[in-house]
């Protein structure tokens, strides 16, 4: 999951020089936005051992969809990255169900 998130504060880096040539040009606004998104997300990645980070990872993806206002392909960005959490935590969850006692085969077969 901090691999996850690294990346995805790359990939909003990259936004940088999109937003400021294709993009309606890099406001403070938006340039405070964007490196302050990907600080965050690199302060997180260092918090993944909690048992509560999956569901900040969640809750931090509405602020990079927000960024729609920024340029509209950041919030399509958003919009992956949420669904590949969304595909983590279910993944996560799935995998704690079949460790319970009980659930899990002495063989691997289920």
């Amino acid at each position: 999951m901090a691999v996850t998130l690294l990346l995805e504060a790359i990939v909003v880096l990259l936004a940088l020089p999109v937003v400021g040539s294709v993009g309606g040009g890099l406001s403070a606004a938006s340039l405070g936005y964007l490196i302050g998104l990907a600080a965050l997300l690199i302060l997180l990645s260092g918090l993944q051992r909690r048992p509560w980070a999956i569901w900040v990872n969640l809750g931090v993806q509405p602020a990079l969809i927000a960024g729609y206002a920024v340029y509209p392909a950041v919030g399509v960005v958003g919009v992956l990255f949420t669904a590949l959490w969304l595909l983590i935590a279910y993944l996560r969850a799935e995998v704690k169900r079949r460790h319970e006692p009980g659930l899990a085969s002495p063989d691997g077969s289920g």
